[in-house]
């Protein structure tokens, strides 16, 4: 029991520090988040990527391009092993093809905080509903799970993923200056989050977005997600 006459943080009576994400599936109406694995994904996720002609979608990851199948393949061989970043493939289920690429990671269930990162979309899956489905299905899962926060975290000078954060509903909180060396360049990192809290409120933003109804028969959308979402402080 706190004694003294010092300020401290609210008392968590009753939360628990959540499981670790676990290795299945993701299943929403556009898409399927698969845990990411070479044998399954690699050949998809190359063609897709490769609609990429300049390269643009690697330009602030710490990896990619990839010149060639195989030396992606060994890529995915390597680093979907292990558990944190816990990568998922994102398959549409139209077509049952991968086109993007996620992860949870920086995963710290001690203090209920993780990560959405590693989001490597395909031209085929950018600005497309599904894309904006696959982050949902990720929130999802986080705060139904118990998490307390879920981050999101991009070079200062990527505006398409700070656009992006926004768009979804996340709060900046700061900049972190020389946060990082990425392919020999300093990062400046903008760091969002969402709490759990505010999740409810987004959450049935995102769904209301994502509602058939919402869509024409062209399937372009009736309202833009911002029309639902709160503002980032609510």
């Amino acid at each position: 029991m706190h004694t003294t006459d010092q300020p401290v943080g609210a008392a968590l009576d009753g939360w628990t520090p959540p499981a670790h994400p676990a290795r299945d599936v993701l299943r929403g109406r556009l898409c399927r988040l698969e845990p990411l694995d070479a044998a399954t994904h690699a050949g998809a996720l190359f063609d897709a990527n490769s609609t990429d002609d300049a390269g643009r979608m690697w330009t602030y990851l710490g990896y990619g391009p990839f010149e060639s199948r195989e030396n992606y393949r060994a890529w995915i061989e390597l680093n979907s092993r292990g558990g944190d970043p816990l990568f998922f493939a994102i398959v549409d289920n139209r077509s049952d093809r991968a086109t993007g690429v996620a992860a949870f990671l920086r995963i710290d269930p001690p203090n209920g905080v993780i990560e959405i990162g590693h989001l490597a979309y395909s031209p085929v899956l950018q600005r497309t509903a599904a894309a904006t489905e696959a982050i949902y299905l990720m929130l999802k899962r986080v705060f139904e799970a118990g998490w307390r926060r879920c981050e999101w975290k991009c070079n200062v000078l990527n505006a398409p993923s700070r656009a992006a954060a926004e768009r979804l509903g996340f709060t900046l909180e700061g900049i972190f200056r020389q946060a990082a060396v990425v392919k020999g360049r300093n990062r400046d990192t903008a760091w969002y989050s969402i709490i759990d809290t505010e999740w409810p409120a987004r959450r049935m933003a995102f769904e209301r977005w994502l509602a058939p109804e919402n869509f024409d028969a062209n399937g372009r959308q009736r309202a833009s997600l911002s029309t639902f979402m709160p503002s980032p402080a609510a």
